[in-house]
């Protein structure tokens, strides 16, 4: 077998494998021996087939078959023997040519193919003893877990019927009929609907125009839905809701008390507590963790310039962009909307994916280096996390898994990173620094270290799901969403 480099270009290559024909032919004899006492033909006694009939019979399928071994078996040997690994699966070609491939399945003809790939480029890892980053710890006081607490409590409120006028705050039993152009839509009834007055739970307008009425009253209630109103047929229309009051209710006070835990399944107010703290102690510790990764990242990002390989960028670029393209249709906005052009986002996301790439090679080889492993256990604790997410399709969930390798790969991958991340955070300079919680929720945009790669619209929904992919939970984290539910369920909401 003949291995010739036909191109070197940057980390580009090129192999040319050939294979002689002669070479083939022995192969095939071989297989051909192998099968002469296991085969059956009709007219020919076990093991006395002539060996030109049985190359008559099996020979082409057996050339096929070592054609099919040769190409799956051979990349990777040279690879190995060349020294090098592939960025990505290296793309093989052989010819097309119907009478060519005639020749070589009969082993007339030297077979032939080629070997397509980028190499991983070398990295030379640096001393991480001159990263210094700042931890921001936040000490939670105890008022504010009493108003978690609160906020949580709200779940267990009482109500109480009063007579009057519904005023904020109030729970409004009612039931509706939500029309657009004076014809009722799917979803857009209810009846013993419950409402608290300002809870921001249904569309706009909607709770303000009930404030005010009592039990009884019957009233029309104009609203428009928002333009990016997840039902397309509803979204920006005008809309009129037949209200009919059933119950105005005021609310109980809230104590934290016992009394109060035991209504939450929980046996005391202090364990109450201790879960509330523990629970904002999680929250703000993600953040914390997101603005440390992103300062040592930053960090490694000035640390290494070497070429990336085109194949990988281009496949997190398009992952990225489809992102981007894919929020911006969902929202019925352009990039003119989000303060930049189309040609100006490409530049940029193309620039984060070549930052990605870069410095995923770099905390592999990183991790590598210091031996760090994901162990099986925390595998199956992340898949057991996935299968939690979508109960009832278990079963496929693992399939999945157990069939597409990549998929395992795409679970192992963040693990093996923050891994690299605690490993890296062993050796490096790390300073803690008390800050408020407005200090750490605070919005890190323009700040030196987003290095202006992070964002082709800056402040605009465009850059947020490509942000959050590396790991930027704490800039979601910092909006507070309200709970919203689907059309079909209560379009009203």
């Amino acid at each position: 077998m003949q291995v010739i480099e036909t191109l070197a270009e940057g980390l580009k290559r090129e192999i040319k494998v050939v294979i002689p024909a002669k070479d083939m032919e022995v192969k095939m004899n071989e297989r051909l021996a192998d099968v002469k006492d296991k085969v059956r033909i009709n007219g020919f006694r076990p093991g006395k087939v002539p060996v030109a009939h049985l190359k008559k019979v099996y020979g082409k399928s057996i050339m096929a078959d070592l054609v099919n071994e040769l190409v799956r078996e051979q990349p990777t040997a040279i690879l190995a023997e060349r020294g090098e690994k592939s960025a990505t699966q290296p793309e093989i070609a052989m010819t097309e040519d119907k009478d060519e491939a005639e020749q070589i399945l009969a082993a007339q003809k030297d077979f032939e193919f080629t070997l397509s790939y980028e190499v991983l480029p070398p990295i030379e890892l640096k001393s991480n003893k001159g990263i210094k980053i700042t931890r921001e710890v936040v000490d939670i006081s105890d008022e504010e877990v009493n108003e978690q607490v609160l906020k949580v409590a709200e779940s267990a409120r009482s109500y109480e019927t009063k007579k009057g006028k519904a005023a904020n705050g109030d729970r409004i039993t009612m039931d509706y009929v939500g029309k657009v152009g004076g014809v009722a839509f799917d979803g857009g009834t209810d009846q013993g609907a419950e409402l608290v007055l300002g809870s921001g739970r249904f569309i706009p307008g909607f709770e303000d125009q009930l404030v005010g009425s009592k039990a009884g009253d019957e009233k029309t209630i104009t609203v428009t839905f928002p333009a990016d109103y997840p039902a397309k047929n509803l979204a920006g229309q005008e809309a009129t809701f037949d209200v009919s009051v059933k119950d105005v209710a005021a609310p109980a006070d809230i104590e934290i008390n016992d009394e109060l835990a035991k209504k939450l399944g929980l046996e005391s107010a202090d364990r109450l507590k201790e879960i509330v703290r523990g629970q904002i102690e999680s929250q703000y510790g993600s953040m914390t963790r997101q603005k440390v990764k992103r300062q040592i990242l930053d960090q490694l990002d000035e640390m290494y310039k070497f070429e990336t390989p085109a194949s990988l960028v281009d496949a997190e670029y398009n992952g990225i962009w489809n992102q981007v393209a894919n929020d911006l249709a969902q929202s019925g906005k352009t990039f003119e909307d989000e303060d930049t052009t189309e040609e100006q986002a490409r530049e940029e996301y193309k620039k984060l994916a070549e930052r990605r790439v870069r410095l995923g090679l770099v905390l592999s080889e990183i991790g590598e280096k210091a031996g760090v492993e994901v162990s099986e256990d925390e595998m199956q604790r992340a898949i057991y996390e996935q299968l939690r997410q979508y109960p009832g399709q278990e079963k496929q969930i693992l399939d999945f898994f157990r069939s597409q390798p990549g998929a395992a790969a795409s679970i192992r991958a963040p693990i093996f990173e923050e891994k690299v991340i605690d490993h890296l955070l062993t050796e490096i300079d790390v300073t803690d620094k008390k800050v408020t919680k407005e200090e750490l929720l605070a919005d890190e945009e323009g700040e030196a270290s987003e290095k202006g790669a992070k964002k082709a619209a800056p402040k605009k929904k465009a850059a947020a799901k490509a942000e959050a992919a590396e790991g930027e939970e704490a800039a979601a984290a910092k909006k507070k969403a309200a709970p919203k539910k689907k059309a079909s369920e209560d379009s009203a909401e």
